[in-house]
């Protein structure tokens, strides 16, 4: 990987500000009264505040169209909350152990109304707010906000780049390591070893699926000895930057057999159609179809059983999906994987992914290792 990836510009105040601000004016335009936001990959991206333990005391950030966001937190996490930079300069209320959160919360926000609600929240807090504020309705904010965090600025997609090229680094050195004779958690030890090395901070997999365990989409990487002949998918990603990469490639080790190649071309070729579908203005369901009728005309819909690709940002797995019925129309600076596949149970899976953000013109790919069928040893 080429080390010369500037380091992204931190985000500033004003940077957090502007994003609630925007949240609040959608929450309105979608008929919410307001948005509750829990701890989790919603509060980073809004404050850029982390809480150190999420923990059975309730952490809540309040945005409304008619008034100042306000962050409630305990007491003996005031102070960590109050320096992250989106957080400087709110209105922050604290609570005890010894008093009731969901009092400070209800004082703040109207007693009726419908409210979006992170989908993290736990449903304690939930229950606690339902309690306190029983002529309120609420709503998950995958439902009622999906495109919230979609539509990505510059810096944030700085950072999508940096992470892609990481585990596009990885991916390069990963095809030297010895396969044949050694465990798939050797192999998935090594990629998450790799990934920390090219400058994550946070692996969240190393999916490392070989021969029949390949035909598991979610495979975890387990004891099974990699044999000659193996068709091995390898599927990996994490946080740099605090934004994600998920990249896949399917290697063998040695050389493959006809039905391998076969397969593997097909989806190579259903998944450069569906790279070729992501469009502005093309819909989600679109990149389904353009990669899913390839797969299909070859023989192989039913072995493709899963949606060809997902959001990524703040996290790995976000709004928007490209599956069939999802009609969000595509816009520029969204982010998503591209990522068919054909698995046979028994015998093998193949899947190819790039993560690619959508333009003006063609979609640009963020992953750019070869995708072809390596041969490792």
């Amino acid at each position: 990987m080429s080390e010369d990836v500037a380091s992204p510009t931190p985000f500033t105040g004003e940077d957090y500000r502007a994003r609630t601000r925007r949240v609040a004016a959608a929450a309105t335009e979608e008929g919410l009264t307001g948005v509750l936001v829990t701890p989790g990959p919603d509060l980073v991206w809004l404050t850029g505040y982390h809480p150190t333990a999420i923990t059975e005391r309730l952490t809540l950030l309040a945005l409304r169209a008619d008034g100042d966001p306000v962050l409630v937190v305990p007491a003996l996490e005031r102070h960590d909350a109050e320096v992250a930079e989106g957080v400087t300069g709110m209105e922050v209320i604290d609570w005890s152990d010894a008093s009731d959160p969901y009092l400070a919360v209800a004082s703040v926000l109207p007693a009726e109304g419908t409210y979006g609600i992170s989908d993290s929240a736990w449903a304690l807090h939930l229950l606690g707010l339902q309690q306190h504020l029983p002529r309120a309705a609420y709503r998950s904010l995958s439902d009622a906000m999906p495109m919230m965090r979609a539509v990505k600025g510059p810096e944030e997609l700085k950072r999508l780049a940096a992470a892609g090229a990481a585990a596009d680094a990885a991916y390069e050195e990963i095809l030297g390591v010895r396969f044949r004779g050694r465990r798939e958690t050797d192999v998935a030890g090594d990629l998450a070893d790799l990934l920390r090395r090219f400058g994550h901070e946070q692996v969240d997999f190393t999916v490392v699926g070989s021969g029949p365990n390949g035909a598991d989409p979610h495979h975890e990487a387990g004891n099974r000895v990699i044999e000659r002949g193996d068709a091995v998918v390898l599927d990996f990603g994490g946080l740099r930057y605090g934004y994600g990469s998920d990249t896949t490639r399917t290697v063998c080790v040695g050389e493959p057999d006809d039905e391998l190649r076969r397969v593997h071309e097909v989806v190579l070729r259903a998944q450069e159609a569906g790279v070729q579908a992501a469009r502005a203005g093309a819909t989600c369901q679109d990149v389904d179809r353009a990669a899913r009728t390839l797969i299909a005309k070859a023989g192989y819909g039913e072995a493709f059983i899963h949606r060809t690709g997902h959001g990524i940002g703040v996290t790995t797995h976000e709004p928007p999906y490209m599956v069939e019925g999802e009609e969000q129309p595509l816009l520029s600076g969204m982010c998503f994987s591209v990522e068919p596949g054909t698995y046979l149970p028994g015998r093998f899976g193949v899947r190819i992914e790039d993560i690619v953000t959508v333009t003006d013109g063609e979609a640009a790919r963020l992953n750019n290792t070869d995708h072809g069928l390596a041969v490792v040893a």
